[in-house]
C-alpha cells in the first residue's frame, strides 16, 4: 500500500510539473480572450477532453504504437526529456509574445483541439511522462496513472473554468493588453 502512495504521489507530481494548470490559465485567456463565457466553455471541456483521451489512448497502446513505428521506451524517453529540456529553457527566457492584437475578435472554436489540447495539455511532455510510468507498470499501476491524469484534467478544467475569477481577485497587468491598456488611456475601464 505505502508503495502505490509513493507511485500515485510520483505521478502527480510529474504530471503537475508537465501540465500545470496554473501556467497554463494565461495561455486559455489569451487564447479565448473577447470570447463569451459559454464559448470559453464549450473551449475548455472539448480541450480536456481530447486532452485526456489521447494520453489515455497512448497509456494504454503506447507499446503497441511504438512497436508499430518501430521506436523503443529508452528512444522516446530520450526524446522526450530533450523536448522536456527545450520547453523549460524557453520558458526560462521569458521571451515576449510577437502576437499582433485584432479590432474585431474571432474565435475559432477549434482552439480547443490545437494548441490546447495538442500541444499545450496533452503534448510530447505529457505523454513522455504517461509512457514513462507505464513502461513497466502492472494493471494497478496502469490504472492509477489514468486515474491521476484525470485528476490532473478536472483541475485544469476547473482551473480554465475560473480563470475570470482568478484574474480579477489577483489583478491584471494593463501593460501586457494592448486592447485594454489603450482603453484606460482614454479613461474608458
Amino acid at each position: 500500500m505505502e508503495n502505490l502512495l509513493t507511485f500515485s504521489i510520483t505521478v502527480f507530481t510529474g504530471f503537475f510539473a508537465i501540465m500545470n494548470p496554473i501556467s497554463n490559465m494565461p495561455i486559455f485567456l489569451s487564447l479565448v480572450e473577447g470570447a463569451d463565457p459559454k464559448t470559453r466553455q464549450r473551449i475548455n471541456k472539448r480541450a480536456v477532453l481530447i486532452a485526456f483521451v489521447i494520453v489515455t489512448v497512448f497509456v494504454l497502446l503506447g507499446k503497441f504504437i511504438f512497436e508499430l513505428f518501430g521506436l523503443t521506451i529508452p528512444a522516446f524517453k530520450i526524446t522526450g526529456g530533450i523536448l522536456i529540456f527545450f520547453v523549460g529553457f524557453e520558458m526560462l527566457q521569458s521571451k515576449k509574445s510577437n502576437v499582433k492584437h485584432l479590432k474585431e475578435i474571432y474565435i475559432d472554436e477549434n482552439i480547443a483541439v490545437s494548441p490546447l489540447a495538442i500541444p499545450i495539455l496533452a503534448g510530447p511532455g505529457t505523454i513522455v511522462t504517461a509512457m514513462n510510468f507505464v513502461s513497466n507498470a502492472n494493471y494497478m499501476h496502469i490504472s492509477l496513472v489514468i486515474l491521476i491524469f484525470a485528476t490532473m484534467c478536472l483541475l485544469t478544467y476547473f482551473t480554465f473554468k475560473m480563470s475570470g475569477f482568478i484574474v480579477r481577485k489577483i489583478g491584471f497587468n494593463l501593460k501586457n493588453s494592448p486592447r485594454l491598456a489603450s482603453g484606460c488611456s482614454k479613461g474608458k475601464v
